[in-house]
Parts: structure tokens; sequence; C-alpha cells
């Protein structure tokens, strides 16, 4: 059920098509309630700036069974972020659904297309702070540096800090999720609006 402005993408030989739309299309659909606009940015950037109706399941902790679960029969489901990556990897994450026949489409741009494109945001004043992504590069980049400082001057078992972190990084790419950002995420600070647009229990498809 695609339309002439929608865009498929194949990266691979046999690979499940990647669909795209922009975000006027995107904003037809929702006015038709043809589609259910779910935002994989963090809480925290959610709370600061969000589409209005867009439910919240960050991609740190992304679970495609729960977005489908907020499906009507004949509904899209439409992935958001900030500029398109995110929401692309969502997608690809997604590919059991699509494989079932549920249409699974990343808006093209994320919210900053939205915005280019004149369409209204909402958010909650006084939101701010860093991004939980942020916080996650401070982390990791304090502790390869405490790590790396650890094994010159006090033991060379320190190295295996960074070497830990590394592969968290590797695994976390592979994936599409983060358990350290999942974490972050959840501390006080960063659940600002969180239940804004929300998180829904865990459901299947039907």
């Amino acid at each position: 059920m695609r339309t002439l402005n929608e865009c498929v993408t194949r990266t691979q030989p046999g690979e499940a098509a990647l669909v795209s739309a922009e975000p006027r299309e995107v904003r037809g659909w929702l006015e038709r309630g043809e589609a259910v606009l779910v935002d994989v940015r963090e809480s925290d950037e959610h709370a600061h700036e969000r589409i209005g109706g867009a439910r919240l399941l960050p991609l740190s902790r992304f679970d495609p069974e729960q977005a489908c679960a907020w499906l009507k029969p004949g509904q899209r489901l439409v992935l958001h972020c900030k500029g398109g990556k995110r929401s692309a990897d969502a997608c690809r994450l997604s590919l059991g659904l699509m494989d079932r026949g549920v249409a699974v489409v990343s808006m093209s741009g994320g919210i900053e297309a939205w915005k280019r494109d004149a369409l209204p945001v909402e958010g909650v004043a006084g939101a701010r702070g860093l991004s939980v992504m942020r916080q996650v590069q401070i982390v990791i980049g304090a502790a390869v540096v405490g790590g790396s400082v650890l094994a010159w001057l006090v033991h060379p078992a320190f190295a295996g800090l960074p070497a830990m972190l590394g592969a968290g990084m590797v695994l976390a790419g592979a994936t599409g999720s983060c358990a350290l950002a999942s974490w972050i995420g959840a501390l006080p600070w960063n659940r600002i609006g969180a239940s804004r647009g929300g998180s829904c229990p865990v459901g299947k498809c039907g």
C-alpha cells in the first residue's frame, strides 16, 4: 500500500525494502487516521520537542511488537527521529513485522524535516539539558580515559575497561539497542515527559 511519494530503498539484494515518506505525506496519513507515528528518539528529546500525537518508543529499548500493538487494522507504522538515521535503524529492527505484512515507514529527515515544512510541533516549557546520547558519550569517554590512565599508572588490567566499553559499542551498533543509553534514559532527570505520548504495555500483533 505504497504511494508515489514514498521512497523504497534496498541496500543489498534479497534484503527487505526500507520504505520512507516525506513529512507532508505522513501528516496526511495521520489526519486521515491511516498511520500511527512513533518517535524513536530518547525521552528527553521527546519532552523538549515533539510532533503532536506521536508515541514514544526510544531506539535504545525499541520493541517492534510494542509498536505493532498500537496499530489498528490497515494502519501504517511510521517511525521518526531527529534526522532519519535512528528511524531507519528502527525500521531494520522491524523487518519481522514487514515479513508479516505490516507497513513500516521511516519519515525522511525526521522532526527537522517536519519543521522545515512548517508543520507544527509541541514542547515542554523549560525542558532542557544534555540529551541521553550526549550523556552516554560523556560516560563512555570518561571511562575510556580513566581506564587508560589507570592501566598506565596502576595496573595493566584496567585496560579491560576501555575494551569492554568498545565491545559494548560494537554490540549496540550491531543490534540497534544500547543498554547504557537505556539505563541512563531511565534516570529521574531524563524521564521528564516520558509518559506523554507514552509507553504502553508490550502487546502482540493481531
